[in-house]
């Protein structure tokens, strides 16, 4: 709920009768960045004291589980999920785990012995494809997903996994087919289904159609099972996808750090987590999303574009006058919650952040001073006129150097 100083000074239509929305179920998360996010084609993946470090950042935010990785990859992925799984026994941290596994056994006994070896419990996320187009590209027909759907589960199972059955390309696959496999695997022991869309191809309408109707199916079998939902990008649906998931009913949502995943990505987790808190969803302190982006950018080796949302550069940065005179006229109000919200729909102080005024060409005599005020500079009247001169003769914002050595004064 708003308290009454937004209801007094904002008109909400996301909160109109019409179009609110709150969830009855509480939101999980799943961070997939140090599992999927690795296999982004431009990324490097990152050292195991960089995925540590990350591991922290994912614990400090409140998410709910870390996928480390897939180690039947092979002998690296077994050492780096061994030595993550181990951080979070020995710092006795509140995030999960879970890992990547198909549903063979060899694949799922690594999970096993790092479970055993570090002793805490690893969900073994067990996926196989669904999908018509996959079923014939594999030459596989229904009757073998389920029989290796079972035998999967009953073994991770068997051995004291926690098990997440996953579907890959769930938006694109049969109705009978994905009741016949949600439920053989729930009757397995699986305590999780993932509804997944492995190639970016849903709508959010279609998402809340197919979310709707796994639960219908999960209900009839075994209503305390919890659904996920793990999304990629190609149409740029992928954060309204997730959203209308919740909306559907899902438990846990996946997202990567930055958008990071295969092909053009996965749904970024720091946008799930920024708009969650934005809806009232969540109230998790994510004062360390702006340390966790920029650790992923720098690891991973993929810039953060200036205009990326909430975490961009250019997010809480303006040189326009218009803009930047409504944020100084609240600044001299005193009131920190109507400078983050007077020209911005996102408040800068809960992300790390804070308002940025600059000087450009489309900038007043507001901004100048501003600036200047700002780095404890006397607003000279002749210093303000230089600078709004030559802002006004820019095509682009000045650096704080420029502005400096326009006035001769030393930075």
């Amino acid at each position: 709920m708003r308290n009454r100083k937004e209801s007094e000074l904002i008109y909400d239509w996301n909160d109109h009768k019409d179009s609110a929305f709150k969830p009855e179920q509480t939101i999980e998360f799943d961070d997939e960045t140090l599992r999927d996010g690795l296999q982004a084609p431009s990324v490097t993946d990152p050292s195991i004291d960089d995925k540590l470090e990350i591991l922290h950042l994912q614990n400090e935010l409140g998410i709910n589980t870390s996928a480390l990785g897939l180690p039947g990859a092979g002998p690296r992925a077994v050492a780096d999920v061994t030595r993550l799984a181990q951080e979070i026994a020995d710092c006795n941290l509140k995030i999960g785990a879970n890992c990547a596994a198909r549903t063979i056994e060899a694949d799922i006994i690594p999970v096993i012995e790092i479970s055993q070896k570090v002793g805490i419990p690893i969900e073994a996320c067990t996926f196989i494809g669904s999908s018509p187009i996959r079923q014939y590209s594999e030459n596989w027909d229904i009757d073998f997903l389920l029989k290796q759907s079972e035998l999967g589960v009953r073994f991770a199972v068997d051995h004291d996994i926690p098990v997440m059955f996953v579907t890959e390309d769930t938006i694109r696959s049969k109705p009978e087919d994905l009741r016949k496999l949600y439920t053989v695997a729930i009757n397995s022991g699986a305590r999780r289904v993932c509804i997944c869309d492995t190639v970016g191809h849903g709508t959010p309408n279609g998402v809340r159609s197919l979310v709707s109707f796994v639960a219908q199916v999960v209900a009839s079998v075994d209503e305390s099972v919890k659904m996920d939902w793990h999304g990629h990008r190609d149409r740029g649906m992928d954060l309204s996808n997730t959203l209308a998931a919740i909306e559907a009913g899902a438990t846990r949502v996946h997202g990567c750090g930055l958008g990071v995943g295969e092909r053009v990505g996965n749904t970024p987790m720091d946008l799930i987590l920024a708009n969650c808190r934005l809806n009232g969803w969540i109230d998790n302190d994510l004062s360390s999303l702006k340390a966790y982006c920029q650790k992923i950018s720098s690891a991973l080796k993929v810039p953060i574009p200036s205009n990326y949302p909430v975490m961009g550069e250019d997010a809480f940065r303006t040189g326009t006058g218009v803009h930047a005179a409504a944020i100084i006229k609240a600044e001299a109000k005193g009131d920190k919650w109507l400078v983050d919200n007077v020209y911005s729909g996102v408040p800068a102080a809960w992300f790390g952040s804070e308002q940025v005024i600059e000087i450009g060409p489309m900038s007043g005599i507001s901004n100048v001073i501003y600036w200047l005020k700002k780095r404890k500079l006397e607003p000279k009247q002749e210093w303000v006129d230089k600078i709004f001169d030559f802002a006004k003769s820019s095509n682009r914002l000045l650096t704080d150097q420029e502005v400096f050595e326009i006035i001769g004064v030393k930075g």
